[in-house]
């Protein structure tokens, strides 16, 4: 892109946008350089560093450019300690950003951070050798450090002579104090007693009543000291020499500060973006330009537009009354254009952009007084270079194309120019007032009619750009609202002729027809926001509703978790009651089984009872695995005797024994939740038989058979005596060992009279 055209877009306000964003001056030189890259590559590299910058959010406090300082050192200047302390900090902060940045994850900040170097050599020199003020430490060298050690002494001593001095002479003494003057130490003495003290006059006060003097026995000491202070000052010079040399001689010292201006320019572009609203284009074939809500980024409140050129629309042909909006049209996609290949995200809620190769732009009146050009022969010079670069991935804007000469002959120039913009393939936008132009759309493949809204009884644009509908000029429309002589005005009309006034009839038809298309495709879009917006509420009630049911689920499965704990428990009650024996076994094992009828399942309700059960029948009921005989069918319900205790059970759950007995036609199997195998291993033989007593108890109530009594191998005592109590229990009809893989002699299986 040529610098004309770089200016006649504003790009320069991008630049100084981004400047006024950065955080350090290498930054800021690298910005108000800032312009479209060379290649696509480059510019999506960038943007994806923005868009990792705009989510990382890193800064660059704390970095000052020591570009300044290297060229001093490098023409042989001294550097000050304080600016090798504030490089020394730059180069610190770079690795903590390195760090900071790599930290994040891999991506285009990632890889520019890696070539920021650790300087640790430099960092450590400066840290062992200078304070934070940039003093040159004590013990920066040995040498440094003898010195200054030696200083210390030697002024106490210079001073006490000078005390003793002032003692033994006190009426000479102008004041009691110690000063310097010409870095020796002095005392002030009369002018008219000096004498009596001698020694060297190095000042002499405004008035000439007091000298400041160096009395003789301290010019040795003074001496010396001054010999030290040259050593000292050597030493300090030699030390910061050697740290601006480790500066300047720094091999990774470029790549960082070059890594450094790059990710504050990154994070400019991304303030940029966040500050003003800006989005990534995405990168399109060339000829390919499509921006929905595209703005002018420098203008306060613009007003969005729809810009779409392809292959279908390769030229618009945007035409309109002055003031309208046309000029910051093509702006708006010049500089839209501009930016991202700068890299730059774009004032537009999303677009997508083919490279551009060349950038035409035709924009304004620039007379060249110089060359002696009038404003139409520069247009011309402009139009030359335009179609001399036209092709299918260049992008031409022109404003007021045909104007500056005859209309007619004006007219008939701009067709042969679009047209010969279309044969090239080239992509634009064109403004212009022709009429004739208006009609050429309809004729030219890939040349698009548009204009620029504007509503007449406010007397004021809309700037909204109105695709397929050419625009009208409105000069009689708004010379009649201003109140223009009407004969003028009819007579104007006689003017324009037939054609003329039928073209502004028709345009003005259009134009009511794209304003009533515009209002039903507002309603439609009210009503389908509308509409979008009943659905979410809808959605949301629906999830409202799925979480309370959830809600009551969870809280139903916490209520039956607790009733069968309460459950659990009343039954390890009643076990412990049942081990007393005699009438209060009996009564806690019937409780037993109706705890355990209270708390199985139930089957569902509408389930068909059973058919044909009938008192007396002999039945199964599988959720006590027992046999037992009908007393009483009670609809759902059937009143069963087994053995001694008379339970209630859905009727639908029981299988009536013998052969031809009639199915129930749908069957719920529980289990009761009794464990069917003992484990006693660990307990002595009585606390075992015992054990075995209340379980074979509990076995033979809830049916049971055959259950497992596991006592393990052992010494085979457990064994034994278990056997032997099982040979004496009327409840067991037999026993033996469990086969070899299911415990072998460590498992006694016990079938019960159930």
């Amino acid at each position: 892109m040529t610098d004309d055209t770089l200016q006649t877009l504003d790009f320069e306000r991008i630049r100084r946008a981004l400047a006024e964003r950065v955080a350090t001056r290498m930054g800021e030189d690298r910005v108000r350089a800032w312009g479209p890259l060379p290649t696509p590559e480059e510019a999506a590299r960038f943007r994806r560093a923005t868009q990792e910058a705009v989510a990382l959010g890193y800064r660059l406090g704390g970095v000052f450019d020591p570009r300044p300082l290297l060229e001093r050192i490098r023409r042989g200047e001294r550097p000050e300690g304080a600016e090798l302390v504030e490089a020394a900090a730059t180069l610190e902060r770079a690795a903590e950003l390195k760090r900071e940045i790599l930290a994040a994850g891999e991506g285009e900040l990632a890889r520019v951070a890696a070539g920021i170097g650790e300087h640790a050599l430099f960092r450590r020199r400066v840290a062992e050798s200078l304070d934070e003020a940039g003093e040159v430490k004590d013990d920066a060298t040995p040498k440094l450090k003898r010195i200054r050690r030696s200083l210390n002494p030697l002024r106490e001593r210079i001073i006490k002579r000078l005390e003793a001095v002032m003692d033994a002479h006190p009426e000479a003494v102008q004041e009691r104090y110690v000063t310097l003057r010409r870095d020796r130490y002095v005392i002030p003495v009369r002018a008219q007693q000096q004498r009596q003290i001698g020694g060297i006059v190095l000042a002499q006060s405004d008035t000439g009543a007091t000298v400041f003097m160096e009395p003789a026995s301290v010019v040795p000491l003074n001496n010396e000291l001054a010999q030290l202070r040259l050593e000292e000052e050597a030493e300090v010079l030699k030390v910061l020499a050697e740290l601006a040399g480790l500066l300047a001689g720094d091999a990774e010292l470029e790549a960082t500060l070059e890594a450094l201006a790059w990710l504050d320019a990154v994070r400019a572009a991304a303030l940029l973006a966040e500050d003003w609203g800006l989005a990534p284009a995405q990168d399109g074939p060339p000829g390919r330009y499509h921006l929905v809500g595209a703005r002018h980024p420098l203008l306060e409140d613009p007003v969005p537009n729809d810009l779409h050129l392809d292959e279908r629309t390769r030229i618009l042909l945007v035409t309109g009354p002055n003031m309208g909006g046309k000029t910051v049209l093509l702006k708006t996609l010049g500089l839209a254009v501009l930016m991202h290949q700068a890299g730059l995200f774009v004032a537009a809620e999303a677009a997508e952009l083919g490279w551009v190769r060349r950038l035409e732009v035709d924009i304004g009146d620039e007379q060249s007084l110089e060359g002696g050009l009038s404003t139409f022969a520069a247009h011309l010079k402009k139009l030359d270079r335009i179609l001399g670069s036209a092709a299918p991935d260049a992008l031409v804007l022109v404003d007021e194309l045909g104007s500056g000469t005859d209309p007619e002959e004006g007219a008939a120039l701009a067709q042969a120019v679009i047209l010969r913009l279309l044969e090239k393939g080239a992509r634009g936008i064109v403004t212009t007032h022709l009429t004739p132009l208006k009609a050429l759309a309809g004729r030219a493949g890939g040349l698009e009619n548009a204009s620029m809204g504007f509503v007449l009884e406010e007397f004021r644009p809309t700037f909204r750009l109105q695709v397929g509908l050419p625009g009208r000029s409105y000069a009689l429309a708004v010379a009649r609202r201003l109140g223009l002589d009407e004969e003028v005005l009819r007579a104007a009309e006689r003017f324009l002729g037939e054609g003329g006034a039928r073209v502004e009839e028709l345009l003005e038809r259009l134009e009511r027809q794209q304003t009533e298309l515009e209002a039903r495709l507002a309603a439609a879009e009210r009503t389908r926001r509308e509409a979008e917006t009943a659905r979410g509420e809808l959605q949301a009630r629906l999830e409202g509703i799925e979480r309370e049911r959830a809600a009551l689920l969870a809280a139903a499965r916490a209520e039956v978790d607790r009733m069968l704990e309460e459950a659990h428990r009343q039954i390890r009650e009643l076990r412990a009651k049942a081990r007393k024996g005699g009438s209060q076994k009996r009564d806690a094992l019937r409780e037993v089984m109706k705890i355990r009828e209270r708390t199985k399942p139930r089957p569902a309700a509408g389930t068909n009872p059973l058919p044909g059960l009938e008192p007396g029948m002999l039945v199964e009921v599988p959720s006590y695995r027992q046999k037992g005989r009908v007393v009483r069918v009670e609809g759902e319900e059937t009143l069963v005797q087994i053995g001694q205790v008379k339970i209630r059970v859905p009727t639908a759950e029981l299988r009536p024994r013998g052969e031809g007995a009639p199915r129930p036609k749908q069957a719920v199997v529980v289990e009761s939740g009794f464990e069917t195998e003992l484990n006693v291993r660990g307990l002595t033989a009585a606390e075992a038989v015992e054990a075995v007593h209340d379980f074979l108890a509990e076995a033979v109530a809830t049916g049971n058979s055959p259950v497992r009594i596991l006592h393990g191998k052992g010494t085979g005592v457990l064994r034994r005596e278990i056997q032997n109590f099982l040979r004496h229990d009327k409840r067991v009809e037999r026993f033996h060992d469990a086969m070899p893989n299911e415990g072998g002699h460590g498992v006694t299986v016990v079938h019960l009279r159930v």
